[in-house]
């Protein structure tokens, strides 16, 4: 099976306990505000077209058309699409849905591509990245909302077994329906620094790399968590912006 093919049906398989996990969701108002402001302070001003790449069941989509943007949500999972646009309904969003791989955008121009917590699970991530500044207009935006999935510091191992013991004994079940496949070269799977991201963005011909830190995204995510899971799950967060060429 080809590697695109097992993410696919993995996604499926996910859309059915996806949004069970708040921060899939981003349904805890705390957490959602946070993510407002750090996509206002990251994406053009209103109203923009926005590509959201990978956007599963919507979350990000929404909130940026909140902001006042047009909306585009591209994603591999036609499963995750369905509850997508079920949201964006209900929500009185006209978003637009496109079914296809992150590697195949839709035809822009885009004045910015926008993406969550998905660059990570792509084979080649500077050809993706090639492909996303293809559909954007000249001097437009990236914005990658990313984090150090792998942690960061000495104890991470330890802190990591103790978070999964602690979840266990609150009867706190996984935020996805299986384990991620193991058999796939993915490039930017595990990082434990935004040096990776920073690295593909630049050889994929995007410039002014920039990079801050989402703290009170962080903050967010671990007030909402029952203590200790917070600071044991703790995971550096941070937004990566860069411009295409002019």
């Amino acid at each position: 099976m080809e590697p695109h093919e097992t993410i696919q049906r993995w996604w499926d398989d996910d859309a059915s306990v996806y949004d069970d996990s708040a921060g899939h969701a981003i349904s805890d108002p705390v957490e959602a505000a946070a993510w407002r402001r750090a996509l206002e302070v990251t994406l053009p001003d209103p109203v923009s077209r926005i590509l959201d790449v990978g956007t599963g069941t919507g979350s990000l989509a929404l909130l940026i058309a909140e902001l006042g943007h047009a909306v585009t949500g591209l994603d591999l999972s036609e499963g995750m699409l369905e509850r997508a646009r079920s949201k964006a309904d209900e929500a009185g969003a006209a978003i637009v849905f496109v079914h296809g791989r992150a590697e195949e955008p839709p035809p822009g121009p885009f004045d910015a591509v926008v993406e969550r917590h998905v660059l990570w699970t792509v084979p080649d991530p500077v050809s993706t990245l090639r492909a996303w500044r293809s559909v954007t207009r000249p001097a437009g935006r990236l914005v990658l909302l990313e984090g150090s999935w792998g942690g960061d510091g000495p104890f991470v191992a330890l802190a990591d077994l103790a978070t999964q013991a602690i979840e266990r004994l609150y009867g706190i079940a996984g935020h996805h329906h299986a384990s991620y496949p193991n058999d796939l070269a993915l490039p930017l799977e595990g990082v434990s620094s935004p040096a990776p991201f920073l690295e593909a963005i630049a050889a994929a011909g995007w410039q002014r790399i920039r990079l801050a830190r989402l703290r009170d995204v962080e903050w967010a995510i671990e007030r909402r968590l029952p203590f200790p899971l917070g600071p044991l799950s703790h995971r550096p967060r941070y937004a990566i912006v860069a411009d295409a060429p002019a």
